[in-house]
């Protein structure tokens, strides 16, 4: 070798990246079709069809008053806070109207400068028309979102933009997309499969680039989203939940009487486990980019091992996150049946909890298999070793195998001659090394095309 930085370019077998490059773009075709097949019928007003007869407005409150409740008598002695109230928004705004509220311990309490969300019933006897519904929390909501905007963009740089952008993306497909599709009926399995597919597409190629290691990614999220759904439907069907045992369901059944309630259970378990299963493709295709680039002539075999061992760090720690987030999310209702004075078994058995243990199961056992599924998938478009890196070869000549398609990047957007993480120097790197001036924006600049 000679004297200068080594050569740390990652080579990948022709074949094996011809076969990766056919594959993605069936997968893209299938997605694309599914979309369009899959499509919601088009609606001119949202909500056509519903019972609800009721609109919904901002208000400000502007005083208040302890009055006798609307349909009782003084001496009935049964008392409610009328609150006097401005209308900002809807067809209403600037209106002056009143709605009560009873006294009750531990109620909502609302004073004089509150900014409220109040339901309007056309059609309602004077001073029954108004509601309150709800605070308006979009100032602090607005105001957290810019926090959060400014931490990404921060450690990130442009490619924490790029990752708010496919957010953003993604979150409004679901809006726009997926959920008026479940609401016309449509299959639920397909159409989360399908939904998330172009979620995973859009999410991995926006924030990480159009690479090799992407793709890997993106095939070993899609292969494991394919096992959830079909789990989660064996499951679902052999548990006999329903998706009918929460109040929003029993709601939705009044307003939405096409919605396969099973489905959308199953739809929400595949949606959610999207969002963490592309965090461990990602991951582990760039430990076998790292391990690879760091040892060259090391052997697929060693690589794989390497790189599932540190799958296997990754994955017991998602996995407890996993479970204590959907407990936490439980505690409420945890805190209800403990108070019921009924068997454990009864209450982890029930519908409600009893849905969270499957989400939470079948969610975990997609992520299991996700690492080794990755981590094959990587290792096999690795070309042989000693290709990996070429003695005579300096940063100008590149140093690609004969056989080997030449990567000059990988997921975090590094520089081609970019050395290995401690962490992975730890995992059976040569250690830590130089990585140049990485408080550099280009950094962070979206990778170039490598098919």
């Amino acid at each position: 070798m000679t004297g200068h930085h080594a050569d740390t370019s990652v080579t990948v077998d022709g074949r094996a990246g011809h076969t990766l490059r056919v594959t993605i773009v069936v997968l893209a075709i299938a997605t694309v079709v599914g979309l369009v097949l899959l499509r919601p019928a088009d609606r001119t007003d949202p909500t056509d069809g519903t019972p609800f007869d009721v609109e919904q407005a901002d208000a400000t409150i502007v005083g208040f008053s302890l009055q006798p409740c609307a349909g009782t008598l003084p001496d009935d002695d049964i008392d409610c806070f009328e609150y006097d109230i401005e209308v900002t928004s809807g067809r209403t705004a600037g209106d002056r109207a009143t709605f009560q509220q009873a006294v009750a311990t531990g109620g909502v309490e609302l004073r004089t400068g509150d900014r409220v969300v109040v339901a309007r019933t056309p059609g309602a006897p004077e001073g029954a028309e108004y509601a309150f519904v709800d605070f308006q929390r979009d100032r602090p909501l607005l105001l957290l979102v810019a926090l959060f905007v400014v931490a990404v963009i921060a450690l990130g740089r442009w490619q924490g933009v790029r990752a708010l952008a496919a957010a953003g993306g993604a979150v409004a497909f679901l809006a726009w997309y997926l959920m008026p599709a479940l609401l016309d009926g449509v299959a639920p399995l397909p159409l989360a499969l399908v939904s998330a597919s172009a979620i995973a597409f859009v999410a991995i190629y926006v924030t990480h680039g159009v690479n090799v290691p992407s793709s890997i990614a993106l095939a070993g999220t899609l292969g494991s989203l394919v096992l959830v759904g079909v789990l989660g439907l064996v499951f679902i069907d052999a548990t006999g939940l329903t998706g009918l045992a929460s109040e929003e369901s029993a709601l939705l059944r009044l307003s939405a009487g096409t919605v396969d309630f099973e489905g959308l259970l199953l739809a929400g378990l595949v949606i959610g486990a999207l969002g963490v299963l592309d965090d461990v493709t990602i991951t582990q295709v760039s430990a076998v980019w790292e391990l690879r680039a760091a040892r060259p002539d090391d052997p697929r075999r060693t690589v794989f091992r390497s790189a599932l061992r540190i799958g296997r760090d990754h994955i017991s720690s998602t996995v407890n996150t996993l479970v204590l987030a959907y407990a936490g999310a439980s505690l409420p209702l945890l805190l209800l049946f403990s108070q019921s004075n009924q068997p454990l078994s009864r209450v982890l058995t029930g519908e409600v909890v009893a849905a969270e243990i499957v989400r939470t199961l079948v969610g975990s056992i997609g992520l299991v298999a996700a690492v080794p599924l990755t981590t094959a998938l990587a290792v096999a478009l690795l070309a042989p070793a000693g290709r990996g890196r070429r003695a005579d070869a300096g940063p100008e000549t590149g140093g690609a195998g004969p056989t080997g398609t030449e990567l000059t990047g990988d997921l975090g957007g590094r520089d081609a001659a970019s050395g290995p993480s401690d962490p992975v120097a730890l995992a059976g790197g040569p250690g830590p090394v130089d990585r140049g001036d990485d408080d550099t924006w280009d950094e962070f600049s979206p990778q170039p095309d490598h098919f």
